[in-house]
């Protein structure tokens, strides 16, 4: 991985019209390009150019694609992939002769669906009565005993229609319905000359045969629904090899004509633009010579720094990364050319983590649940995402390894302390038993150790700002801006002065001159950063306002830039405190189900179950609490010096991009 973006170069070809279908699969197989408008061209030159009609509707492929989609899924099936794509396979497009092949399949599966349809709605019906007699509420069903002058089967017939069940046996019916279609069915047994028995023991014989007729039919509805899934499935198996065939070349089509899309055309030739990562450029301009003979013109173009700000950003992460990637494009995508901060992710997210939820058995259960989680959805790709999605899965992995070294460094397990440990041992510390000599003695050293851990985060993050703001040449907000050299400046004097306080037991502060000279230059030094700025931008040639509306939102503004130097870096610092506060609750909460135990006695059942529903209620709450804390450090606190997030993804049109 890469501690910068990837450097880009983009291609402008102009290539011969009726070679532009083998450029299309050329640049389609290597799916390097982000294409750009053409617009680097005199206006005179633009107004000759033209889109080309696509020979297809792409929205019409989408939409029979998705069809053989919906297919798969019956079966149970993996959807297919870009990984079953190949440009040799693309043939051409005939959308009638698919669609007429999925109609025919389709309508050979109607008729199964619709015995699928009236199955489902016998069993719903079914299942309703059966719920209300299963938790005795029998008022809301209506069984009915006696006898008829027709045959049972018209009986039968009109009586399906409200779901209702009808027995014989000795020439007796017994008739199960709901109460709410009372009348209903009433009207159809006077229809069919209906007597009530009024015997008490051909009544209750007839309730007990209904109800075995009941759970036996729908068993048997049961059966049938999965046979006739069972042929779906078969059928659909059977034609999955066409169907897959099918679907990859519309998935080939749909692609071509999105890169078609960004194609101009004059009457003889194409053009296009993209930017592609420059490690690919020989391999991209390579495949347009081959694809045309030769028969093309290339011209390559460097990043201008002044148009940085519209060259796509490409970030290269091995799969170990790929969770806290995600953390990182969720907030934003970094600008070109400038520090990718997955790396300092990583670190910064997994060691607050590890400081939070140090604890060597209840990171193996994360650990464990992460595996297993991980497991099962590659298993089963199919499943669809639970609470515990693919992402945090993975992310669980990690999580409990970083828990799990913890735990070694403060001798945590399950919240005892059964192991010695490499640094200090969190509970005694925290339980005022720590020995004299140790390096942490009470909870104020912990407190002290997170804020000299957030101090060194936060310049962590001033330092990667400068180095971006030294390869974007942006020396004025290098030099005077509160993540800048001033504002760096300012801290240090504030963290000296807090320190010193410290040290004479929190009874002065520091008095020294050189410290309020230094506050002095640092404040004028942010009073100027906008005229600074103003020249400059006067100076190249750039729209700015008069002077005088710039000077009076500086001197307005000034008084705000200050306070924010001053309280942000403070609560910035003090925010780290969290990091102490969540371990310290963590042993806290672990001591309180310890001593509940005690109660009842450690070694008896209730004081062992005490223990184990602590612990999955500390894995549950804590875990996720510490996550999420350790995710707003690094949103609020880290990223909040250097990350504008304004930067724009690169997205090439390959065989490997996101399916709609």
């Amino acid at each position: 991985m890469s501690l910068f973006t990837e450097n880009m170069r983009l291609i402008t070809a102009v290539v011969l019209e009726k070679k532009s279908d083998e450029v299309v699969k050329a640049l389609l197989s290597i799916g390097a390009l982000d294409f750009v408008q053409i617009t680097n061209l005199p206006p005179e030159q633009m107004a000759k150019l033209s889109k080309k009609r696509p020979n297809s509707d792409r929205l019409a492929i989408e939409d029979t694609r998705r069809r053989i989609d919906n297919l798969l899924r019956q079966s149970g099936r993996a959807l297919p992939t870009s990984s079953l794509l190949k440009v040799e396979d693309m043939v051409s497009l005939d959308l009638k002769e698919y669609r007429a092949v999925l109609d025919e399949f389709s309508l050979s599966l109607s008729a199964i669906k619709e015995q699928q349809k009236v199955l489902n709605q016998n069993y719903e019906s079914l299942s309703e009565i059966k719920h209300y007699i299963d938790i005795d509420k029998r008022e809301l069903v209506e069984i009915r005993v006696g006898t008829i002058k027709t045959d049972i089967s018209k009986l039968e017939k009109r009586l399906t229609e409200y779901g209702s069940l009808v027995v014989e046996k000795n020439n007796i019916i017994t008739t199960l319905s709901l109460k709410r279609d009372s009348s209903s069915v009433s009207q159809i047994l006077n229809m069919v000359g209906w007597i009530e028995s009024e015997d008490s023991e051909i009544q209750k014989e007839g309730s007990l045969l209904i109800s075995e007729e009941l759970n036996e039919k729908i068993e048997n509805i049961i059966k049938e629904k999965q046979e006739l899934t069972d042929i779906i499935q078969e059928k659909i198996q059977e034609k999955e090899p066409t169907l897959i065939k099918i679907w990859c070349n519309l998935r080939l089509h749909e692609l071509s004509d999105q890169i078609r899309s960004y194609f101009k055309y004059t009457k003889n030739t194409t053009l296009f633009s993209g930017w592609v990562p420059s490690k690919l450029a020989v391999e991209v301009e390579s495949a347009i010579f081959n694809a045309t003979d030769g028969q093309c013109i290339i011209d390559w173009s460097n990043v201008n720094q002044k148009e940085s700000k519209n060259v796509p950003v490409e970030v290269r992460t091995p799969k170990f990364f790929k969770p806290f990637e995600k953390m990182v494009t969720n907030y934003g995508i970094p600008e070109y050319g400038t520090i990718n901060p997955t790396w300092f992710v990583t670190i910064a997210y997994l060691s607050m983590f590890l400081l939070m939820f140090a604890d060597l058995g209840q990171g193996f259960v994360l650990l464990l649940i992460g595996l297993f989680t991980t497991y099962s959805y590659k298993k089963n790709p199919m499943k669809p995402d639970s609470m515990i999605n693919r992402g945090v899965a993975l992310l669980l992995i990690y999580l409990g390894c970083a828990s799990m070294l913890g735990g070694l460094i403060f001798g945590s397990t399950f919240g005892f302390s059964l192991i010695p440990p490499i640094w200090f041992n969190y509970h005694s510390v925290v339980n005022g038993t720590a020995q004299i000599g140790t390096p942490v003695q009470n909870v104020y050293d912990i407190l002290g150790i997170t804020i000299i851990y957030g101090i060194i985060i936060i310049f962590v993050g001033l330092i990667i700002n400068w180095i971006n703001l030294i390869i974007k040449k942006n020396y004025i907000e290098l030099l005077f801006s509160r993540t800048g050299i001033t504002g760096a400046t300012m801290y240090s004097v504030g963290i000296y002065i807090g320190y010193s306080y410290i040290k004479s037991g929190y009874k002065t502060f520091a008095t020294d001159n050189w410290i309020f000279i230094i506050l002095i230059i640092g404040a004028i030094c942010l009073l100027l950063k906008e005229p600074l700025e103003y020249f400059k931008h006067k100076k190249e040639g750039k729209k700015v306002e008069s002077f005088g509306s710039m000077l009076s939102n500086a001197l307005m503004m000034w008084p705000i830039e200050l306070l924010e130097t001053f309280t942000g870096y403070m609560s910035n610092t003090l925010s780290f405190m969290r990091v102490a506060g969540l371990g310290i609750a963590h042993v806290s909460l672990m001591g309180a189900f310890e001593t509940l135990a005690e109660g009842p006695g450690m070694t008896s059942l209730f004081g062992i179950l005490i223990l184990v529903l602590g612990n999955i209620l500390v894995i549950a709450l804590e875990g996720l609490s510490s996550g999420i804390q350790s995710l707003r450090l690094n949103y609020y606190e880290f990223f909040t010096k250097f990350f504008t997030g304004k930067g724009i993804a690169y997205s090439p049109v390959s065989l490997r991009s996101v399916e709609r």
